[in-house]
């Protein structure tokens, strides 16, 4: 018969060896998981790029930033954290539009660009787009944004709202919710009613 204090001690010390063993075993399981996620997402780091956007052929935009970085997983995109400048073209390679952003990021797979943080947009007009946050869909030549945003044209009117679509070249637009419109210059001391927004291609 088995010496039940004896078989105890032996089952306790057992006990304790397959813990040792079980902890060892989920710290490496632990560490190579990281290392498994840590080789998953690769980055590429780039300093002071520029990088040229074309359209059969022809030169469509030029974006300059002072860091790049590139995110090489499931999902390929590109950051910009460290702001932006995106000048646009058109069919004669003659700028028309440029915007400036403190963060940017690209997705290679859906050729937009999201634009974060004091994001301006001014075309050769004078015309000129403020907003928090823009989409820039390049295959489109359009901005949108859901954000507020603040219009102020050439002749110093402003327009406000929530929500916009817009032509790349701020040739149109369209404030979802617009909140009305302000007139600062000195001619707007007169009575004459305010301009029309531009209208897209096919509203007009």
């Amino acid at each position: 018969m088995i010496n039940n204090t004896i078989l105890k001690k032996h089952l306790l010390r057992a006990a304790m060896v397959y813990s040792c063993f079980f902890l060892l075993s989920c710290e490496n399981d632990e560490r190579e998981i990281n290392e498994w996620m840590d080789k998953k997402v690769m980055v590429e780091e780039a300093k002071g790029i520029t990088s040229l956007f074309s359209q059969g052929g022809t030169l469509r935009a030029k974006l300059t930033s002072p860091l790049m970085l590139r995110y090489l997983g499931d999902t390929v995109y590109i950051e910009f954290p460290n702001t932006l400048h995106v000048d646009f073209y058109d069919s004669t390679i003659t700028r028309e539009s440029w915007v400036d952003a403190r963060y940017g990021k690209y997705f290679e797979n859906l050729n937009k660009v999201l634009l974060r943080d004091s994001v301006q947009v001014i075309n050769i007009k004078g015309d000129t787009l403020k907003t928090p946050e823009l989409w820039w869909d390049q295959n489109l030549k359009i901005f949108f944004t859901d954000s507020s945003v603040r219009i102020t044209t050439k002749d110093k009117r402003i327009y406000g709202g929530k929500g916009l679509e817009a032509a790349q070249d701020m040739s149109w637009y369209v404030i979802k919710q617009p909140t009305g419109t302000i007139r600062v210059s000195n001619e707007s001391m007169s009575n004459e009613p305010p301009p029309a927004m531009p209208l897209p291609p096919d509203q007009q």
